[in-house]
């Protein structure tokens, strides 16, 4: 079983991923990991701490000679911002805990809700761990579950269609190119988006944004070539592949609604012309000419390329205050902020590629079985020839 768990704090001394049931013999290196840290971090639109923090991996565990071994891989992520809190966030019964005291919660984070589960009242204690910061961990963790899909032969990629306003149209971009050229077309944006005009188009939004002193949400899609098909399970509702991924994707913070394929568009659409038709060739086996269903069909991967998209609020630290209520006092005040993301889109891209490849990852070894990777990989072969039977 594949499993994970990261811990940390946003200003703690660093972020911990423990990874349990990785297969011996994936290469696997830091500064593989190191890249996808890096387009995390990356993207306009990103505030102060990113000039702070430069996320770099370091293995502790699990990898000699740069292969996994089968034991628990351990990736630590340094906080460089740590020397600026130690006094406060030391773990020691000495610690400062009066400086930096939070009372007063930000609305749309976890401050409040936290404080009431918890029982804190100081909420930095709720803050400090509700905080994005740990998907630095989780991109870590599906960073490895990404190296294990391309010695599979899956290649995943993000990328924006949406920021405020503005809407990319990148259909036509997506259904012409291969993984490979479209990771490359979507690098060369600053926002993450292959629709170049658009790209433009939305970094202009986020000026205007950080100028009235707000902030933007968008639209991110995830797509996924090489995957075989029988995948996940519709014998039981936790083991279908698409609960699991809408439920990957609505766990990382901000976002707030998740869509397989068209997604709601299917709900306007009439079934003659949603539903993709299946047709027989000796070369290519059973195939679709379409792909409304996403690559997913009864909980199950059907052999056609994975499409995902999910929807980010608005990051809700806001250079604009907005009201809220001391937890102590009781006295109405407005939020203020120093330093704050104005949209981050296309962070949470990165973020979404790495849970969904973690999914994929999970299911597959599901599917496979094997405790090293020539075992995997020879039995992935073998599944891919029987379907050649049907």
């Amino acid at each position: 079983m594949l499993r994970y768990l990261t811990a940390g704090e946003s200003h703690g001394p660093s972020l911990t991923t423990v990874l349990d049931g990785i297969p011996a013999g994936l290469p696997l290196t830091a500064d593989y990991i190191d890249q996808q840290l890096a387009r995390r971090q990356g993207g306009y639109g990103r505030g102060g701490r990113m000039k702070i923090e430069q996320d770099r991996v370091v293995i502790t565990s699990g990898v000699r000679g740069g292969l996994t071994m089968g034991s628990p891989v351990t990736l630590v992520v340094e906080n460089k911002d740590w020397p600026n809190w130690n006094r406060v966030m030391d773990p020691g019964p000495g610690a400062a805990t009066a400086e930096r005291v939070v009372t007063r919660p930000r609305p749309g984070h976890a401050d409040l809700t936290g404080a009431f589960k918890y029982g804190h009242r100081d909420m930095r204690n709720v803050l400090e761990r509700s905080s994005a910061r740990e998907t630095a961990a989780r991109v870590a963790a599906g960073t490895a579950a990404r190296r294990l899909l391309e010695e599979l032969g899956v290649q995943i990629t993000g990328y924006v269609v949406q920021i405020g306003q503005v809407q990319a149209n990148v259909a036509p971009v997506v259904n012409q190119l291969n993984c490979g050229e479209l990771i490359e077309l979507t690098g060369q944006s600053a926002v993450y988006c292959p629709d170049h005009t658009a790209s433009e188009a939305m970094q202009a939004e986020i000026d205007r944004a950080r100028q009235e002193g707000d902030s933007l949400g968008g639209v991110f899609e995830i797509v996924v070539f090489g995957l075989p098909p029988g995948l996940g399970s519709y014998a039981q509702r936790d083991r279908t592949l698409d609960g699991r991924l809408a439920g990957a994707l609505m766990s990382i913070q901000a976002i707030k609604g998740v869509e397989v394929g068209v997604g709601f568009a299917a709900a306007s659409t009439r079934g003659s012309a949603l539903h993709d038709e299946i047709f027989y060739s000796p070369q290519r086996g059973f195939y679709r000419q379409s792909n409304s269903a996403g690559g997913i069909e009864g909980g199950m991967s059907n052999g056609e390329p994975l499409l995902l998209r999910a929807a980010m609020k608005p990051i809700p630290t806001l250079y604009k205050p907005l009201r809220s209520v001391d937890l102590v006092s009781k006295k109405p005040f407005e939020a203020s902020v120093e330093r704050s993301d104005v949209c981050a889109v296309p962070a949470a891209s990165v973020v979404g590629e790495s849970v969904t490849a973690w999914v994929l990852a999970e299911t597959l070894l599901e599917k496979l079985g094997g405790d090293n990777m020539a075992e995997i990989c020879s039995r992935l072969a073998q599944y891919r020839e029987s379907l050649k039977g049907f």
